[in-house]
């Protein structure tokens, strides 16, 4: 059974907010289009003035007076339309630049629950493509909106000065048209919503096949991948197929209705000139002919709104989905200035589920305590939540229920951006970015000397590799680390969470990559160098974890064993599985 969709509404006033700093053209655009359209209005009846006054009664006087006339409406009406469009496009690329940034920002605010709600993908997709839908509905609302009602209004306004009956024409049309461009806009706005959710898995699977793309090639499943991209795509073309059908055979439609109209008024003119007890004359129905172009060009231009507007609607509720997206961890119950005084853990009854709605428990009921200075070390079998347990102390998640307390305070009692402060975290998956050596080590350390750098890369064992490099800290690592070995990445990993010189170190299955002699030189410099440290070890191999003061066993997101490798090589069955499984069992009883 198919989950329904959630309904997106649109935030205009909270869109709006970033017209900030674009206010002075964003206002300038309309009133230089204001100007465009008065001088372009003037110009038929002016016309229409010279072939009366001028070409009708051979008066040259008349000729170049109203000719003049004209020549200066045009060229003044072709400054302001430049003008117009010069503000626009500021106002509009700035509109943009501001919504990218405010949506960016909130993204970097959310926590990971928040993330997990939306793909990569999807936030990509409104990030760019969102974003430019809306820009162009913005650059068309500050001009084009203004330009179409208002040439529209005033067209028909000399039209009915002109001659009241042939304009009867348009007042009758305009409504029905209006009453079907609404009809078609309500159909179209779920087949666009639909559209750009299909883009979201495009650029998802785009993303997904970049980032693999060395084990795509290791099982050579470029073929498979290209056709899943066909796919996508093939799904994209449909939708967007079905999304605009509506509104591409609106097109003909008013083109039609708008053709009959001009063969409608040219034959009533034609009447009402030869018509002798009518006033209307040649000079008028010139004129007159001029103003239906201008009124279906306006009526065009709304239609042309319209789509637009049709399909920014779908944008403009997702991005107003993001920028409206509250984070489910923020500062409300923290003291402010409130510092981490040691690296004291406890969790008092903890319990956590990733989904409140599915009601199920990742953790259940833990409660564990952890000294300051402790070495803790923690195995499991695979989703045993090791991982999830560590996330709950920097607050990367919030515990379902029960506390974590942090230096003997509940970590809700800190600012987030103190408590993260205190807590270094070395990820199972090693990320580095685009840069040199150095600029990801100072992610932990903005000010560190290269003194500091080579101190923390020593205890990591990163600088056996760095001094090979030929440029040392300033080597460029290309995007992700890509000249690196997955050893390395994470020996660099663990230098920079080192520069921050934490209070709780958190060591997330971060050393599977290196050898066992290089793993044990971490261990040992990390009591070295970093001494009085809260250690937590997250580890497959038991060679990682059968030194620490304690070591957890976890299974099912519940404890199973605690105590010292030896402790639990008696007691715990799980562990003494593990030990033997990984044929250190007998070398360990003998120990």
């Amino acid at each position: 059974m198919n989950k329904k969709a959630p309904k997106l509404s649109i935030d205009v006033g909270l869109l709006a907010k970033n017209a900030r700093g674009y206010i002075l053209p964003s206002v300038l655009a309309p009133l230089f289009v204001i100007a465009e359209v008065v001088l372009e209005v003037l110009i038929p009846r002016e016309m229409g003035f010279l072939v009366d006054e001028g070409i009708a009664s051979g008066n040259m006087t008349a000729v170049w007076t109203h000719g003049g006339i004209m020549l200066a409406y045009a060229f003044l009406a072709l400054i302001s339309g430049a003008l117009s469009a010069r503000f626009a496009a500021v106002a509009s690329m700035g509109f943009a630049k501001n919504l990218r940034a405010a949506m960016f920002d909130k993204i970097q605010s959310f926590s990971f629950a928040n993330v997990d709600k939306f793909s990569t993908g999807s936030l990509v997709t409104r990030l760019t493509t969102d974003v430019t839908f809306i820009r162009n509905s913005y650059a068309m609302c500050i001009r084009v909106a203004f330009r179409a009602p208002l040439m529209f209004i005033m067209s028909i306004a000399v039209s009915v000065s002109i001659n009241y009956r042939i304009a009867l024409i348009f007042i009758v049309v305009a409504p029905i048209m209006g009453i079907a461009l609404v009809a078609i806009g309500m159909l179209a706005f779920p087949l666009f919503r639909k559209m750009f959710s299909r883009f979201d898995k495009m650029n998802s699977a785009v993303q997904e096949n970049l980032i693999g793309i060395r084990v795509v090639k290791a099982f050579v499943k470029e073929d498979y991948e290209t056709e899943k991209f066909r796919n996508a795509a093939e799904a994209v073309r449909q939708t967007q197929i079905k999304a605009e059908r509506l509104l591409v055979y609106g097109q003909p439609a008013m083109q039609f209705i708008m053709f009959a109209c001009m063969v409608a008024v040219v034959f009533m003119g034609g009447r009402e000139i030869i018509n002798v007890s009518s006033d209307m004359t040649i000079g008028d129905l010139t004129s007159f002919i001029t103003y239906v172009n201008q009124i279906l060009m306006s009526l065009l231009m709304v239609a042309m709104i319209f789509v637009n507007l049709v399909i920014s609607s779908a944008s403009a509720a997702r991005a107003t989905e993001v920028l409206k997206e509250k984070p489910s961890i923020d500062d409300s119950y923290a003291t402010a200035g409130l510092q981490v005084e040691d690296g004291s853990v406890a969790f008092r009854n903890v319990s956590f589920s990733y989904s409140a709605s599915e009601g199920k428990n990742v953790v259940s009921g833990l409660d564990l305590e952890i000294a300051s200075g402790e070495v803790m070390g923690i195995i499991g079998g695979t989703g045993s939540a090791k991982s999830t347990l560590v996330q709950l102390i920097p607050r990367l998640y919030d515990v379902s229920g029960g506390a974590v307390e942090v230096g003997g305070r509940n970590v809700r009692e800190y600012p987030v951006a103190n408590l993260r402060a205190s807590v270094a975290m070395v990820l199972q998956k090693n990320v580095l970015f685009s840069g040199t050596i150095r600029d990801n080590l100072k992610w932990g350390d903005e000010t560190a000397s290269d003194e500091e750098l080579m101190h923390v890369c020593r205890a990591a064992c990163a600088d056996e590799f760095i001094e090979r490099f030929p440029d040392g800290l300033d080597t460029d690592l290309g995007q992700g680390g890509v000249n690196l070995s997955g050893g390395q990445k994470q020996r660099l990993c663990i230098a920079r969470a080192l520069l921050k010189k934490p209070k709780i170190m958190i060591l997330d299955d971060s050393t599977s990559a290196v050898d066992t002699v290089t793993d044990a030189k971490i261990r040992a410099a990390l009591k070295e160098f970093f001494g009085g440290m809260t250690v937590i070890i997250i580890a497959q191999r038991v060679s990682s974890v059968m030194d620490a003061d304690r070591i957890l066993v976890l299974d099912g997101g519940k404890i199973a064993g605690c105590g010292s490798h030896k402790e639990l090589f008696e007691s715990s069955r799980i562990y003494r599985e593990v030990c033997i499984s990984q044929h250190k069992g007998a070398d360990d009883e003998n120990a």
